[in-house]
């Protein structure tokens, strides 16, 4: 049984009849099982729920299976399909070309496999629509989502965007979902602001637009993983932080024109939050390293077959120091804003190299008298590696990447 369309609420008088309001873009990869059920069920979705013209465009990043022929034989058999050839991979470099040459009010994305279920489509769009925000973004990590993946994506997910909360001070809550939608205008200003054409893409897009003041509208997903997924896990994080050192040194040395893209933003100042005294201080700080100790053994677990015992270490270590500067910064020390944040994240660092030193020193050591010891033997050594590390943070931390809050303890 068809679903009756719904009734469509006015749009712009300045917009022509002849143009899509919303394309969607998909980008796809060598994509010849998936492409073309998830061509027709989106094609049948927008046709029966959709209000308006829409346009969906396969995006083929230079695929090497029947992908191209599969997506010009639907573009030819479907009202409102199109597709679009690129020579390089790349997801950023798809949606890039996607949005640039689209006339749609509305520009959105999706992933091939689908993930994300499409009643949560129609939501996303109509806020951008109506002109009540910018930007739009489906999130598996807000109340109201019903997600269904692993343990292995749900740490990483949930690291990556605590990562991005922790560097980048962002308020947004899933960067990482394969749901998005954009207006025109704004995309016409964002993009060529944007650099990477790979995974990193649309973080950076969302970070150049929150930092400038556009208004990013959030809508709780229902997400299924998918098991077939083929992302390289440890390339792809690599080349994530090193887009995040990239972005926050351009922000930091204010190359980006954010004033020119919009609504005039407003600099978070810093609040001054009474800090706890000083037993109350090191529970804090305890109760932050016992979760930052856990989620580093987690994550050497999931790092160290691919990276190795101490690279795995390092990465893991390296995750884990950012987050639980953040944390203590906002937590422990009480202080909050963007305020002295590179500064302290730089304290952060040179605390991760004394860390660094005490595990990495703890490994060889095991890995000396025991040789061949596996992750049952690593664990134990790094958890009292991580207690002494701990400590020697804690000491840092109060005396000297925030001296002025510990000051003011002082001196109240």
């Amino acid at each position: 049984m068809r679903t009756a369309r719904r009734p469509a609420p006015p749009l712009d008088p300045g917009l022509s009849h002849s143009d899509p309001v919303l394309e969607v873009v998909v980008p796809v990869h060598n994509e010849e099982r998936d492409l073309e059920p998830c061509v027709r069920r989106l094609h049948t979705h927008l046709a029966e729920t959709f209000p308006y013209p829409f346009r969906i465009t396969v995006a083929d990043n230079a695929s090497t299976d029947r992908t191209p022929w599969i997506a010009a034989r639907l573009a030819g058999e479907l009202p409102g399909i199109q597709w679009v050839r690129l020579e390089e991979k790349g997801r950023g470099r798809a949606l890039h070309t996607g949005w640039s040459r689209s006339p749609a009010a509305v520009l959105a994305y999706l992933d091939v496999d689908l993930s994300t279920d499409l009643a949560a489509l129609l939501p996303l769009v109509a806020p951008l629509i109506s002109g009540h925000s910018d930007l739009a973004i489906g999130t598996r990590l807000a109340r109201g989502s019903r997600v269904v993946r692993g343990p292995k994506r749900e740490i990483i997910s949930r690291c990556y965007n605590g990562l991005l909360r922790g560097t980048l001070s962002v308020g947004f809550t899933d960067a990482q979902c394969g749901f998005k939608a954009v207006r025109r205008e704004v995309a016409e200003r964002l993009l060529p602001l944007v650099e990477d054409r790979e995974w990193f893409f649309d973080t950076e897009l969302l970070v150049i637009a929150e930092r400038a003041g556009l208004r990013i509208h959030e809508v709780p997903v229902d997400w299924v993983d998918d098991p077939d997924s083929r992302v390289d896990l440890l390339p792809t994080a690599l080349a994530d932080l090193r887009g995040m050192a990239r972005l926050g040194r351009a922000l930091a040395r204010g190359r980006l024109p954010l004033a020119a893209l919009g609504r005039a933003r407003t600099e978070a100042a810093s609040v001054a939050v009474p800090p706890p005294g000083g037993l109350a201080q090191l529970l804090r700080f305890a109760a932050v390293g016992a979760a930052g100790t856990l989620l580093h053994l987690a994550l050497y677990v999931l790092l160290r077959p691919a990276a190795g015992a101490q690279a795995g270490n390092a990465l893991a270590l390296l995750l884990c120091t950012v987050l639980n500067t953040a944390a203590n910064r906002r937590f422990t020390f009480g202080v909050r804003g963007r305020a002295g944040l590179p500064a302290h994240h730089l304290g952060g660092l040179v605390a991760l190299l004394a860390g660094l030193a005490l595990t990495s020193g703890a490994l060889a050591v095991l890995h000396h008298a025991v040789p061949g010891a596996g992750p049952g033997a690593e664990l134990p050594v790094l958890v009292g590696a991580n207690l002494a590390a701990a400590l020697l943070r804690f000491r840092l931390l109060r005396a000297w990447v925030l001296p002025s809050r510990t000051t003011e303890t002082s001196t109240s």
